[in-house]
């Protein structure tokens, strides 16, 4: 079954044409800058056809136009008419409590996406106009909706509720929400079938370290705590998000420096994270190329945020009453190894131990444990465009 995997962002669409049975991916792409006269459009399908041209797209609708009339282009199309494509999956950024797993597209499903507007002023809007123009360009094929919040909705209320008063999350929803779930759903699955254990027996906590981090504890393929919250901003320090700092440094910026909320949030959402810190750049890669020169600000970012991540492991691990498999992914947790090595140092007590050697790895699937190590620490690939194929699989192959 041939499934389009649509991920609307704020002025871009990313999508994928992918073969669900085999797990195989048929051909990918991205339109930047939706919106503009001068959006640029990038095609590829394996194993080498690339093609980036400039273009203009008005507006989401013309954007999944193009996106179809390409795969069915009879130069460079991978597919003879839009009838190979049976269903759509939509990544969906929040689906508050309203959803604990993906869900067939339906006009009612439309207007909670809606009503979550609040939670996600920046992501639901976008997500949403893409599901409305793919409903208009493929009005019979069945949409599905895959919600980086649900598979988070397992936590507990003792780990999702804050300690502020009641109300709040009563008639507010003022909670913990966590993000990413796609992701981490994927890799603590795929570590489970590479080390050909049951999912359901292990303890696993799933580092997703990107411009964008969160940490998870998932406990027999559930997650019961996650380190971003309400919002997008906890946890992790990122590439430009502070991650927990005292709320009483935001009343300081309130009170003493006469800061706007506007300006604060330009502050911790923005100028903060790896690049606040380093006053180099959000990019790790970077970061890490002036501390190989010996540059100590850069030194003392990696070894913060790295700190912050043994703490989480060390954090979830009690949660959980013990810890089986430790998984990196996304960009830094993929591609670095000494960022890798820094999280995983000293924590022998718990049983994490690295070999060096294995840890000189980027962007492949790999156990880099010690071989006398009693937990497993993995490099697992996020691939959140296959688990959206997958998830929407799963709800329309029950369609009668």
């Amino acid at each position: 079954m041939k499934i389009l995997v649509i991920n609307s962002g704020s002025s871009s669409i990313k999508f994928q044409l992918v073969n669900v049975e085999n797990e195989k991916l048929i051909a990918k792409g991205l339109i930047e800058r939706v919106g503009f006269k001068d959006s640029i459009f990038t095609y590829q399908f394996p194993p080498n056809l690339k093609i980036k041209k400039g273009c203009s797209i008005d507006d989401y609708k013309s954007g999944i136009h193009l996106i179809i009339e390409t795969l069915v282009n009879v130069k460079d199309g991978v597919i003879k008419n839009m009838n190979e494509i049976k269903a759509v999956g939509h990544r969906v950024v929040h689906g508050g409590e309203d959803f604990a797993s993906s869900v067939l597209i339906t006009d009612e499903v439309i207007k909670v996406v809606e009503k979550n507007i609040e939670l996600a002023p920046l992501h639901n809007p976008p997500n949403l106009l893409g599901i409305k123009a793919a409903k208009e360009e493929l009005p019979d094929v069945p949409m599905v909706g895959v919600f980086d919040t649900s598979f988070h909705q397992t936590i507990p209320e003792k780990a999702f509720i804050y300690p502020i008063p009641y109300e709040y999350y009563k008639n507010k929803r003022i909670r913990r929400f966590g993000f990413h779930g796609t992701s981490h759903q994927y890799v603590s699955i795929k570590a489970a079938e590479f080390l050909k254990r049951s999912l359901e027996e292990l303890k696993i906590i799933t580092l997703h370290l990107g411009n964008g981090c969160s940490i998870s504890a998932v406990n027999k393929g559930k997650s019961v705590d996650t380190s971003l919250g309400y919002g997008t901003m906890c946890g992790m320090p990122m590439g430009t998000r502070a991650g927990d700092i005292d709320p009483n440094i935001i009343l300081y910026m309130m009170e003493k420096e006469k800061l706007k909320t506007n300006e604060i949030k330009q502050i911790i959402y923005k100028k903060s994270g790896m690049l606040g810190l380093s006053g180099i750049s959000s990019d790790m890669r970077e970061v890490e190329d002036e501390a190989l020169k010996g540059n100590e600000r850069a030194n003392l970012s990696i070894d913060i945020f790295s700190y912050y991540a043994k703490k989480f492991i060390g954090a979830y691990a009690a949660v959980m009453g013990g810890v089986d498999i430790i998984v990196f992914t996304a960009g830094i947790g993929e591609n670095s190894p000494i960022v890798r090595k820094k999280i995983c140092e000293n924590m022998e007590f718990l049983g994490i131990k690295i070999d060096e050697n294995k840890n000189v790895v980027k962007g492949e699937l790999k156990n880099i444990s010690s071989i006398d190590a009693k937990v497993s620490v993995l490099v697992v690939p996020t691939n959140e465009e296959l688990m959206i194929a997958k998830e929407t699989y799963k709800i329309v192959s029950v369609i009668k």
